[in-house]
């Protein structure tokens, strides 16, 4: 695994919790696959088309922390990672698949898990 590839996956994870990205629909058709699917840590389901065409909800400050990243294959990552959401008080497990298509990293998968254990 290169090192170059785990700060760009990094920049990237990082890029889709930012307030100003999660509440552009330009922005965040740049980084969701067009098959895209969550589980939030709401618990609810969501798709790439739930991002499309309504009003963003009001995004919370969330920041980063333990960050890993495996890769599956050459065109394919998994990250995990911690989230302390500063908005709520909460905290969440995090794990996301990036896939290379077209020349470019788009999420594919995401799941966050409410978690009390850090």
């Amino acid at each position: 695994m290169s090192e170059d590839l785990k700060e760009l996956i990094y920049q990237l994870e990082c890029s889709h919790l930012k307030p100003s990205v999660r509440t552009s629909q330009k922005e965040l058709s740049d980084i969701l696959a067009d098959d895209y699917f969550e589980f939030g840590s709401s618990g609810n389901a969501y798709k790439r088309e739930d991002y499309s065409g309504k009003a963003p909800l009001l995004p919370d400050r969330l920041l980063i922390s333990d960050f890993e990243m495996n890769q599956l294959s050459k065109e394919t990552v998994l990250t995990t990672y911690k989230i302390n959401n500063e908005t709520r008080n909460q905290k969440s497990l995090r794990s996301s698949v990036w896939r290379f298509r077209n020349g470019k990293w788009k999420l594919f998968f995401h799941q966050g898990t409410k978690s009390d254990s850090f």
